[in-house]
């Protein structure tokens, strides 16, 4: 069978098996764990999240995922892995109630990445890697990731052979063009390891002022070469980081919490709400409380 064909069948069988688990519109938790699954029949607004280290495989439609000032499109022909906590606004593009978008999100664990890079023999980078990567799909990917699907048939074999196939599936992926760079980020003392558990520290304190000189200092690395490093796996400074995390918060409390925009500042660690408006309508492209009006009514009126 010629790999055109193999990837067609795949595809069809990950879409039929999406389309069971997961009947209408929603985001769907599985028996799997750490494997959802998404049915959408219409366009998105662009939702905004920190995603943990994952991968995203489409079986019908199209996303965007937007880093930085980065866009990366994927499709039935490319998927994308995030191999760091990054926060990333995301956006369905294609999709209709006659053809939904139907994917999986399959999150992952360092240490898994790690077993499989102790036994494989190719050369691992020092150097900080992008944290998101656009790869090409391969019809050995969709073939392991349909046989992880067809285990949601036989709820009793999951224990055991989920594990397996999720090994099988991220195997694929190290094996993939862009693995190399996905490989330093299981590994310790690598830079992009290091950056990783810098990002982590300042998802947990974000509200709190950064200290770029201890935090680089936690990581044993230079105040330089952390700028460096961190730039290159997040697209952004630190203090950018951090900002965008702030303001994210912000815009999830006054949107579905209803605060109100200065004290949301406060809560996400600003000390002047005039500051706050400016960098949020920055980042936005109008001020917080027109912004959340807008988002409100789009919510209310539907796609």
């Amino acid at each position: 069978m010629n790999e055109t064909l193999r990837m067609e069948q795949a595809l069809q069988q990950m879409a039929d098996l999406i389309r069971r688990h997961a009947p209408s519109s929603g985001t769907y938790s599985t028996p799997v764990p750490n494997l959802s699954l998404m049915h959408a029949t219409h366009l998105s607004e662009p939702l905004e999240a920190v995603y943990k280290p994952s991968l995203c495989l489409v079986a019908q439609g199209a996303k965007t995922a937007t880093l930085a000032d980065e866009t990366y499109r994927y499709d039935p022909m490319t998927y994308v892995v995030i191999a760091a906590e990054l926060p990333i606004i995301s956006k369905i593009v294609e999709a209709t109630p006659e053809l939904p978008y139907l994917s999986l999100k399959l999150s992952f664990e360092p240490d898994v990445i790690l077993d499989i890079v102790k036994e494989s023999d190719r050369p691992i980078s020092t150097e900080a890697s992008p944290g998101i990567t656009m790869n090409r799909t391969s019809p050995e990917l969709l073939e392991a990731s349909v046989r992880l699907l067809q285990l949601m048939n036989k709820p009793e074999d999951i224990p055991v052979l989920a594990p397996l196939f999720i090994r099988e599936i991220l195997y694929r992926v190290l094996q993939g063009e862009h693995g190399a760079f996905i490989h330093p980020f299981a590994v310790i003392g690598s830079h992009s390891h290091s950056i990783a558990q810098a990002i982590q520290m300042i998802n947990r304190q974000y509200a709190n002022p950064l200290a770029i000189e201890q935090l680089a200092k936690s990581v044993n690395l230079s105040t330089s070469a952390f700028h460096k490093h961190f730039k290159r796996v997040t697209a952004m400074s630190p203090l950018q980081y951090q900002k965008t995390l702030r303001l994210q918060e912000a815009r999830r409390l006054m949107l579905t919490d209803t605060v109100q925009a200065s004290e949301a500042a406060f809560r996400v660690g600003y000390e002047s709400p005039s500051q706050f408006s400016r960098e949020y309508a920055r980042m936005y492209g109008r001020p917080p409380a027109l912004d959340i009006q807008e988002l409100r009514a789009t919510a209310t009126t539907g796609p």
